[in-house]
């Protein structure tokens, strides 16, 4: 992994930290897979700290450029995947 998260140096060390944990979720669900709750619960915190759309996606986008993964795509897979089911992109 040669890249570096996009975070916003205003947030808290806590935020950062959750967001950075959101990322490192899409990531598994590329690399051997993540179970759907675990994923939907990183992603809760993650829009607790990014709770606008707008911002949501530019933070995605800048993700999706350096390494590749989609976090809409992984995250919509999570939405339409069973409970307990594991999410592999």
């Amino acid at each position: 992994m040669d890249y570096q998260y996009p975070i916003d140096y205003t947030w808290k060390t806590d935020e950062i930290v959750k967001v950075i944990s959101f990322f490192q979720g899409i990531e598994r669900a590329y690399e051997r897979g993540i179970h759907r709750e675990e994923l939907m619960a990183l992603y809760k915190e993650f829009k607790q700290i990014v709770p606008s759309i707008a911002e949501e996606k530019k933070i995605c986008a800048e993700f999706e450029e350096v390494s590749g993964y989609s976090s809409y795509r992984t995250m919509q897979r999570a939405k339409k995947s069973e409970e307990g089911s594991l999410v592999k992109m």
